[in-house]
C-alpha cells in the first residue's frame, strides 16, 4: 500500500476539516473512515434510499451536519477517501489498516491525523443487559442509520447534553419518551452555568429541548439516583430509581437507553505511546496533545473528542489545527491569522466543555460503593462487581490493569470501552481511594476484532 505524506484516521468532523485544510494545500491526504460514508456518530448519514430531511435527523444542528457532510462530497476528487476501513494498530510510526473485504495494508505517512472520536461512558446497573436497554448513542444510531425506534415507550436515563438532545430527536420522530431521567440536579447546573454561557445560543437550544419535551408530556426528573432495570431477562420491562426527594419509583417501559456524556477513544494515541493524564472534571485520562494537537510522538496528531471531548463544534476546530500543524512541522506555509482565530475558537469550546462536565456530572464514583455484587460489569467476560472487589480485596489488585489480570474485566471483544470506566470507580471505591490513583486500561492491538482471515492489500 503506497504511503501519502499525509493520513486522517476518522471522518467525523475532526477528520473531514483536516482533510479539507490538507488539501487546500495541495496535499492529496488519505481519510480512512470506518463509517460507510462519512460524518462521524454526531453527523452520521442515514442509509441510501432514505429520505428524511436534516432537521428531523440532526434538529438545532441540521445545517452544520450538511456542511460537513457536503465538504466531504466536494472533497472526494482531491483526497483518497477510505470508507469502511478500519485502523487497528499503531506502533513506531506504522498505522495498520483492513478494509471491509479483509484486504490488509500498513502505511507510515510523515504526517498521521488520528480523528476517532468517543463512545458513550456507561455505568452499570442491576439488569442492564437485558435486550431492549441500549447506550444513548446506540438509541441515536437506531434512529439515524434504520429509522427505527427502540421501543414504543421509552425511558432515557443518564446526564450530559446527549440525553436530552436523543430524547428530542425521538419526540421529533414520532416516538416521545415516557421519561427522561437525569443524575444531575440544580446545583450542578449553576455550578457549570457560567463556564456554559460562553456559548449561550447552545444552552438556549438544551433549554428548547427541555421545553418541548416538557410541553409534549415526558415525564423529567433530575438529581434522580439509578437503581435497577427490570425485566424477565428477555426484554427490559421497567427502570427503578430514586427521587430528588428519595423516594424509589418505577417506571415501565419496553425501551430504555442511558449515557453519561462520553469516553474518548484514544487506544491509537495509547499505543502509539503518547502519554495520558487524568482530567479531574471528566473524571477520564486523555492523550496529551498541545493546543494544536501535537503530541510528544513526532509526527503524529489528535484531534477531536478523541483528545478533548469538546463536542462538534470542538472536533471541525481541533481538525483544522491539527492539519495546520502537520503542514507546519513539514516546512508547508501556513495562515498564521487563520491559526490564531481558531485557538481563540477552541478554548472557548474548551470551557465550554468543561461547564458541562461541571453542570452534568459523571454519577460513577457516588454509585460504585452501593452497587451490587451481582452487577455484570464487563458483560464481555461476564465479570461482576463482586468479582471484581474480590480481585481487589482478596487478590490485592493494586489498580485496574492487575485487576484486568486477575479477573479478565475489559479483556473483551470491547477492549474496555464500555466497562473500563466503570471498572476503575469500583476498584477505586474498594480502595478508598481516588479513581485517579487507580490508573487506566492500556490498550491493546486490535483495538476492535478482526476477521481470522486477511489478505494484504497491493
Amino acid at each position: 500500500m503506497a504511503t501519502p505524506d499525509f493520513v486522517i484516521v476518522g471522518a467525523g468532523p475532526g477528520g473531514i476539516r483536516a482533510a479539507e485544510v490538507l488539501a487546500a494545500a495541495g496535499e492529496r491526504p488519505l481519510l480512512a473512515d470506518e463509517g460507510h460514508a462519512g460524518g462521524g456518530q454526531i453527523y452520521r448519514r442515514q442509509p441510501e434510499g432514505f429520505r428524511r430531511d436534516a432537521r428531523t435527523l440532526y434538529g438545532t444542528e441540521a445545517d452544520k451536519a450538511v456542511a460537513v457532510h457536503r465538504t466531504l462530497e466536494a472533497l472526494r476528487p482531491h483526497i483518497d477517501y477510505r470508507p469502511r476501513t478500519l485502523a487497528w494498530a499503531l506502533r513506531d510510526g506504522e498505522l495498520h489498516l483492513i478494509d471491509e473485504a479483509g484486504r490488509a495494508g500498513v502505511l507510515r505517512p510523515k504526517a498521521l491525523i488520528v480523528a476517532a472520536g468517543a463512545t458513550d461512558r456507561i455505568f452499570p446497573l442491576p439488569g442492564w443487559t437485558q435486550p431492549g436497554i441500549y447506550t444513548l448513542g446506540a438509541a441515536q444510531i437506531a434512529l439515524k442509520a434504520q429509522a427505527m425506534a427502540i421501543g414504543s415507550r421509552i425511558v432515557f436515563m443518564g446526564a450530559g447534553p446527549l440525553l436530552y438532545l436523543v430524547a428530542w430527536q425521538y419526540w421529533k420522530a414520532g416516538a416521545a419518551p415516557v421519561a427522561v431521567l437525569d443524575t444531575s440536579g440544580l446545583r450542578d447546573r449553576l455550578r457549570g452555568l457560567g463556564r456554559m454561557l460562553s456559548r449561550p445560543a447552545v444552552v438556549m437550544n438544551g433549554l428548547r429541548y427541555i421545553r418541548d419535551l416538557r410541553r409534549a408530556g415526558v415525564a423529567l426528573y433530575s438529581d434522580i439516583t439509578p437503581l435497577a432495570f427490570e425485566g424477565d431477562g428477555t426484554a427490559v420491562a421497567g427502570v427503578r430509581f430514586r427521587d430528588s426527594r428519595g423516594q424509589e419509583r418505577r417506571i415501565a417501559c419496553d425501551g430504555a437507553a442511558f449515557g453519561y456524556h462520553l469516553r474518548a477513544e484514544s487506544q491509537l494515541a495509547d499505543l502509539a505511546g503518547v502519554p495520558f493524564a487524568f482530567h479531574p472534571l471528566l473524571r477520564q485520562f486523555l492523550p496529551q496533545a498541545d493546543a494544536m494537537g501535537r503530541t510528544a510522538v513526532g509526527g503524529l496528531y489528535l484531534a477531536g473528542d478523541g483528545v478533548q471531548l469538546a463536542g462538534a463544534d470542538g472536533a471541525e476546530a481541533m481538525g483544522r489545527l491539527a492539519a495546520f500543524a502537520a503542514l507546519e512541522d513539514l516546512g508547508r506555509p501556513v495562515d498564521g491569522k487563520a491559526v490564531a482565530a481558531l485557538l481563540r475558537q477552541n478554548a472557548r469550546l474548551r470551557r465550554f466543555r468543561d461547564g458541562v462536565a461541571a453542570a452534568f456530572p459523571w454519577p460513577g464514583g457516588r454509585l460504585a460503593g452501593d452497587l451490587p455484587d451481582e452487577t455484570i460489569v464487563c458483560r464481555c467476560e461476564e465479570v461482576t462487581a463482586g468479582t471484581l472487589r474480590r480481585a481487589v480485596r482478596d487478590l490485592g489488585a493494586p489498580e485496574v490493569n492487575r485487576a484486568k489480570a486477575l479477573c479478565r474485566v475489559g479483556m473483551g471483544r470491547c477492549q474496555g470501552r464500555y466497562c473500563g470506566l466503570a471498572g476503575a470507580e469500583i476498584v477505586a471505591a474498594e480502595l478508598g481511594r481516588p479513581v485517579a490513583d487507580v490508573g487506566r486500561l492500556r490498550g491493546q492491538a486490535p483495538v476492535r476484532p478482526l476477521p481470522a482471515i486477511v489478505e494484504s492489500a497491493p
